[in-house]
């Protein structure tokens, strides 16, 4: 049976990994990403993520598909992915002393057609910035290809004063709610046998 992780995103992969999963099909799905007018970060994030699930499902019928996105929002204000040193400098001057949220929507669906969408908020506080620490974090490149420009799991840890939430959802996936969607869905009984 085909499990299909519908990111490319290294940090799934880990994630899933660390609770025994390893996809055996990844699909890189090709989505606009541009956020629509007036459009709420939950909503842009459930969007995102249904729409990497409809490619992958399009593509890999009869299948197990764990598709997901995560965004990064201060208030209604989506912080996206930094395209340049000075896009990720403003990310980080507007997470500095303040809480915001980490937003990660998930579909799965199983090889009978039965699907699971589940939107899953944590929320991580700043501690104030200083020009230096932000120098310091933009010269360490970790800033790439991250949502709000930072990566708890990293260097980023020394900024964070508070979290509530689930922890592997700043990372990129929450594992507790893949793990009880999977098995709600027949996972145990598909793979193991047991009920």
């Amino acid at each position: 049976m085909t499990l299909v992780l519908a990111s490319a995103s290294p940090r799934r992969r880990e994630l899933l990994a660390q609770i025994g999963i390893k996809p055996t099909k990844i699909f890189a799905a090709n989505v606009d990403e541009m956020v629509l007018s007036g459009e709420l970060p939950v909503n842009y994030a459930r969007r995102m993520a249904r729409e990497k699930f409809r490619q992958a499902q399009m593509e890999f019928q009869d299948s197990w598909i764990i598709a997901a996105d995560t965004v990064v929002a201060v208030g209604r204000r989506i912080l996206d992915k930094p395209d340049s040193p000075h896009d990720a400098r403003r990310h980080l001057r507007m997470l500095s002393g303040r809480r915001h949220r980490v937003i990660g929507a998930i579909a799965i669906t199983s090889p009978a057609g039965r699907s699971v969408e589940r939107v899953v908020t944590s929320v991580v506080g700043f501690r104030r910035l200083t020009q230096t620490d932000v120098e310091w974090y933009l010269a360490s490149g970790e800033w790439q290809d991250k949502a709000g420009a930072y990566a708890i799991q990293g260097k980023a840890a020394v900024f964070i004063q508070y979290m509530a939430g689930s922890y592997s959802n700043i990372v990129g996936l929450s594992l507790s709610d893949v793990w009880s969607i999977l098995h709600g869905l027949g996972w145990r009984r598909e793979f193991t046998g047991s009920s």
